[in-house]
């Protein structure tokens, strides 16, 4: 994959992006002080490149959880009895499909895997431990932390 230049203009563009891609291309353009054109074109060769993965919505937890129950935020540690591709990337495909695993890395030292995932309750959690561990028989150990508050949540990358 090519190197993509980025100019001041296009780490404006990403950079707002990354607070509020909610935005109309016409505010786009407003706040880095281009044209709605240029903006457009710019923001579609982002795209294109891939530099813009996607566009999502975040949630508000504890609000949502007033609606659908009181909500459990684990980050758990995953370590396997065996680290061969075939083992780690089998690993990764079943968690990534389960919809309470919001985030999965590949670690290293420590641990292999360390996992963010929501669920409703710890019932619900204890649900997905017999869904994703206790039945692989590769995995090794889990330790999990449950969240009591959240003091920061973001997914800005850092441009400067």
């Amino acid at each position: 994959m090519e190197k993509l230049p980025l100019d001041a203009i296009d780490l404006q563009l990403l950079g707002q992006l990354q607070r509020d891609a909610s935005l109309s291309n016409q505010a786009l353009a407003e706040r880095i002080h281009t044209s709605p054109p240029t903006c457009l074109r710019r923001v579609k060769r982002l795209r294109d490149a891939g530099l813009i993965e996607r566009q999502v919505a975040f949630l508000n937890p504890e609000r949502l959880a007033q609606t659908l129950g009181h909500g459990l935020t684990a980050l758990v540690e995953i370590t396997l009895d065996r680290q061969d591709a075939a083992a780690l990337e089998a690993f990764e495909k079943r968690v990534a499909s389960d919809t309470a695993v919001q985030q999965c890395y590949r670690v290293s030292p420590g641990p292999d895997f360390c996992l963010v995932v929501h669920t409703r309750d710890m019932p619900d959690y204890q649900a997905l431990t017999q869904r994703l561990f206790t039945s692989d028989a590769n995995v090794r150990n889990v330790k999990a932390f449950f969240s009591v508050k959240r003091s920061k949540f973001g997914a800005e990358l850092p441009l400067d």
